[in-house]
């Protein structure tokens, strides 16, 4: 009898959701999320608060709105096709639009990949004393591993936790400095580009939108086994990883605020610059103590590792996708997709001689790059041949639109002021 009462509970209440079966769908979005809290964000974000203070702290802002809307977007991609954003282009594209496309999108994570190894060889250095080239091939190797051997949910829930270490070091460091809280709220909504900072809002938006995240999130929010093809579990799942993008880009919007917050507080305000993440954690140790400059590597390796994972992931989606298949560890174009983007960027490393400034103008190269992905996946998602009654409205792909071409602009300027 108590049985028969629980199965007609659950008929008359189908829509009904506990909080445990909303965590089913957070994990995606983090996934995401720990790429633009990786190293080439620390390297920006610091540049950008030492240098200027709380004025660039706007971009950070701008940038997740943007991310929202993009993650968002491309999501609905992979729930309702069932395919990830480089499958739907080799499907629904002619080859001369595609293949340059998906071939830059490919160059895009390897310059990913290089700036989180390099991050996580800066980070072993400044623990161990390790030199770059050897802490680039470790790095390299345990996330090899970590692909080749974990299932895909063992990544995702290390990947969570070590999202969660890092957001919780820097909200530690917060507590260690004094924040001038209303000129802070002023930078984070009054936009304004200072002489000599295009280069820094540029690397800092880059970091934010990254092209191998969206390509990434439309292959792993398939992991949920939802692209049932039915009306009602197709929009069940669109409205749950809304909560999962939102929840998930928040705090990246908050670590990344927190990075600039603590570069502004602890180096603007001495007058002093950091053009290298060593400098910086040396520069914390006498200011904040030694548990913060340990925290702060500990941080970075952390960062590096889950955010390599992550860029050799969307490169395997990538590859793969161009063949027309979906990302899987057992495919041979999605390891294929992985070497090659793990391999030349460790090879790239060798040749470096300024690895902060390496890890800036790798950056910078995500946000050339973006237009070109944004332009393809807005295509996309806006035609009904893909996406059926799913595709954006009219209002939402002028918005989406708006995004790619102020990215396209902001690029324009940057290369007419370095010429």
């Amino acid at each position: 009898m108590l049985k028969l009462i629980r199965e007609l509970k659950r008929k008359d209440h189908p829509r009904i959701l506990g909080g445990l079966e909303i965590l089913k769908y957070i994990g995606p979005g983090l996934l995401v999320t720990v790429g633009f809290i990786d190293p080439g964000n620390w390297a920006s974000n610091f540049a950008a608060g030492s240098e200027f203070g709380y004025a660039l702290l706007w971009v950070v802002t701008f940038s997740t709105i943007m991310l929202i809307v993009l993650q968002h977007n491309v999501a609905h991609l992979g729930i309702v096709t069932g395919l990830c954003l480089s499958e739907a282009a080799t499907k629904y594209t002619p080859k001369w639009v595609h293949r340059p496309i998906l071939a830059t999108a490919v160059f895009a994570s390897i310059s990913t990949s290089l700036a989180e190894i390099l991050g996580s060889a800066i980070a072993l250095q400044m623990l161990f004393g390790l030199p770059i080239v050897w802490g680039s091939i470790l790095s390299t190797a345990f996330v090899l591993i970590m692909l080749f051997t974990n299932s895909y949910k063992r990544i995702e829930r290390a990947i969570i936790g070590f999202v969660s270490v890092i957001g919780l070091s820097f909200i530690y460091e917060l507590f260690l400095v004094h924040i001038d809280w209303p000129m802070a709220t002023h930078g984070w909504v009054v936009p304004s580009v200072t002489q000599g900072s295009l280069l820094i809002v540029m690397s800092i938006m880059g970091a934010v939108v990254m092209p191998h995240n969206l390509f990434l999130h439309s292959e792993i929010v398939q992991s949920r086994e939802i692209n049932k093809g039915d009306d009602v579990s197709i929009r069940k799942v669109l409205k749950y990883e809304l909560f999962d993008t939102l929840f998930s880009m928040i705090i990246g919007w908050a670590i990344n605020s927190a990075m600039i917050l603590l570069a502004a507080t602890t180096f603007h305000r001495a007058g002093q610059s950091v053009d290298e993440l060593q400098q910086a954690q040396a520069m914390l140790q006498p200011l904040l103590g030694n548990n913060a400059a340990t925290i702060f590597a500990v941080a970075l390796l952390l960062a590096g590792i889950s955010s390599t994972v992550t860029s050799g992931m969307a490169a395997g989606s990538i590859f793969a996708g161009i063949f027309g298949e979906s990302y899987s560890v057992k495919d041979t174009h999605s390891v294929v997709g992985i070497v090659l983007s793990l391999g030349i960027a460790l090879l790239s490393i060798c040749f470096i001689s300024n690895p902060f400034k390496g890890l800036l103008i790798s950056q910078m190269a995500l946000s050339i790059q973006l237009p070109f992905t944004v332009f393809l996946q807005v295509w996309l998602t806006s035609s009904h041949k893909v996406m059926g009654c799913y595709a954006n409205n009219k209002y939402y792909a002028v918005l989406l639109y708006a995004l790619a071409a102020i990215v396209t602009v902001l690029n324009l300027w940057l290369l007419i002021d370095t010429i």
